[in-house]
């Protein structure tokens, strides 16, 4: 498949530096970051989340952590719960299921960023498919997270 025609267009809209590294396919975030040499910390990977009105916000957090949903829930004052496979396909219909950018705004979603990965020197996401990450300096993502909402929400995985 290759990188997302909305991440490319993103990104190049967005004027950010950034190189596409392959990987080998895997399916967990975890794995993604072993096959491609690179920390856990600076795989960022994106948690589609519903609130209780029924409007999604996406969670951006590293691949060494999961999201707390009573965390996220709690900074955003209202219940939010993970969102189904058919929501997420709806949203992302240009990605691989399971390869979602961390990339909000550029699908039209609100974010909220958990605070660990704001502050790493490189950060590496999927593009949209399980075989290809962006891979970008850190600060360029913070331009790109920059209306993401921060909060301590990732858990140790």
């Amino acid at each position: 498949m290759g990188m997302a025609t909305t991440v490319q267009d993103y990104l190049r809209d967005a004027k950010i530096a950034f190189e596409v590294v392959d990987h080998p396919k895997r399916m967990t975030s975890v794995r993604i970051a072993d096959s491609a040499h690179i920390a856990e910390n600076q795989l960022a990977k994106g948690v589609l989340l519903r609130d209780e009105e029924g409007s999604f916000i996406l969670a951006v957090v590293g691949s060494d952590r999961r999201v707390d949903i009573g965390e996220v829930s709690h900074a955003l004052h209202k219940t939010v719960e993970l969102a189904d496979e058919q929501e997420i396909f709806s949203l992302f219909s240009d990605c691989d299921p399971g390869a979602i950018p961390p990339l909000g705004e550029a699908y039209g979603l609100p974010m909220v960023i958990d605070e660990a990965l704001a502050r790493q020197d490189d950060v590496y996401f999927e593009a949209g498919d399980h075989m290809k990450l962006v891979h970008m300096k850190g600060d360029d993502f913070g331009i790109l997270m920059r209306d993401a909402m921060p909060a301590g929400f990732g858990n140790p995985v």
